[in-house]
């Protein structure tokens, strides 16, 4: 297959490329290298895949309209998979129009593509946090979504309704798959475990928000890629799918983890709930085994000790 993956470059989609790569498709990373956290860390992501045939790197932005002309015409895509986003919870109560821009437009702009090209099969990373504080867990795909609690979780939702208009209209097979708090190897340098474990390897103190019990639905990389390969394989028609663990870990828990694994006390920086975070996510995963036959295998402990395995090599053994 010839797949475009948008986002490519980032912690999901460099471990996604590298699969897809390693078992013989030929794929077209997009990405925009932007600022967000340092470039230089996407471009170590794609260093790791080496210089495999079948792949090619296109620095870009899914909202230039000009470049996916560009790009579609020049290859003739089996099926998309859209990993690109402006990333962050907190960050898009700051900045909610570069928010719906990027990641609204931008995943129209790939749906438009994929309806002038006849390109069938489309795969997008939706998240978790379209559920906001849904009450009944674990939270299933036939929960009402219309209560999203930050602008990132209402682009994201938005992103699935066009997906259904462009299957509807089009026939274009959609798969959403929402994702439950990806953690492992790549991590982005912002997100909670990664942050977690440099700052209690420094000695530095470390923002804990709220009381600790808030829990979420850890998920490691892994085994999200399997749910993405398998989404990738197969015309669903239209679907919303969910991809966790299936379990809970307190943030209380989860630091309790990273000083086991790194050996070291945490100095908790004690804060309040923050504005746009949700108090738990716990994934319903009975449509993703039937659908994908997903069978997450990697436990929340031992994902915990390989990657702070990984976060202790890229900083030399130390």
């Amino acid at each position: 297959m010839r797949i475009l993956v948008t986002g490519g470059a980032g912690f999901i989609g460099s471990h996604l490329s590298q699969r897809l790569l390693g078992r013989g498709d030929e794929v077209v990373v997009l990405d925009n290298f932007n600022d967000y956290y340092d470039p230089a860390i996407k471009a170590r992501n794609l260093g790791e895949l080496g210089e495999p045939a079948g792949l090619t790197v296109v620095r870009g932005d899914i909202r230039d309209d000009a470049l996916l002309a560009g790009l579609f015409d020049a290859h003739r895509f089996d099926c998309i998979v859209h990993l690109a986003a402006r990333a962050g919870v907190r960050p898009s109560l700051v900045d909610p129009l570069l928010y719906e821009d990027v990641n609204g437009r931008g995943t129209l702009n790939l749906l438009e593509a994929a309806r002038r090209h006849s390109i069938t099969r489309f795969v997008f990373a939706s998240s978790s946090s379209v559920y906001g504080n849904v009450k009944e867990i674990p939270f299933s795909e036939e929960a009402p979504v219309n209560r999203p609690v930050s602008p990132y979780a209402a682009t994201k939702a938005a992103g699935e309704l066009y997906g259904y208009n462009y299957f509807h209209l089009y026939g274009i097979s959609f798969t959403a798959l929402r994702f439950f708090t990806v953690y492992g190897p790549r991590q982005r340098p912002d997100m909670a475990i990664h942050k977690f474990t440099r700052l209690i390897d420094e000695g530095q103190p470390l923002p804990f928000y709220g009381d600790g019990t808030t829990e979420r639905d850890y998920t490691y990389f892994s085994d999200i890629i399997d749910g993405v390969e398998a989404a990738v394989d197969r015309d669903l028609g239209y679907e919303i799918i969910n991809l966790g663990e299936s379990r809970t870990t307190s943030l209380t828990e989860m630091v309790g983890l990273i000083e086991v694994a790194v050996g070291k006390k945490a100095i908790l920086d004690r804060q309040p709930m923050q504005p746009g975070d949700v108090t738990i996510t716990c994934a319903d995963v009975t449509k993703a085994r039937s659908l994908l036959d997903y069978r997450p295998t990697t436990t929340v402990p031992d994902g915990i000790q390989r990657f702070v395995a990984w976060y202790r090599a890229l900083q030399g053994g130390t």
